[in-house]
């Protein structure tokens, strides 16, 4: 793959921050959690934040979360697989994702 072909993909690996109650926690242990695409890896996800967010991440953890059957009405649904990571940032490290100052 060339370097701008790879470029282009580290900018779509990201989907967006995952806002929950897990992750206000984890954000106190210095860790940050974001969608992420299916496809990718956790190498990935490391070189697409250090981009992206210019910082130094320590460690990628990944989970693979399971979308839930749901009904509407007699028609049977089911919503999407979808992964999330959770990024350890390097001591000094900070993501500002709400733009508070």
């Amino acid at each position: 793959m060339s370097n701008a072909a790879q470029q282009e993909r580290l900018m779509t690996v990201i989907r967006g921050p995952h806002l929950s109650e897990k992750g206000h926690f984890a954000a106190e242990r210095n860790q940050i959690v974001f969608k992420v695409r299916t496809d990718a890896t956790k190498s990935e996800i490391r070189k697409a934040v250090e981009l992206l967010f210019e910082v130094e991440v320590d460690a990628v953890q990944v989970v693979n979360c399971k979308g839930k059957n749901k009904r509407f009405g007699q028609v049977r649904g089911r919503r999407k697989d979808w992964k999330k990571a959770y990024v350890k940032l390097a001591e000094g490290s900070d993501i500002d994702l709400l733009g508070a100052e």
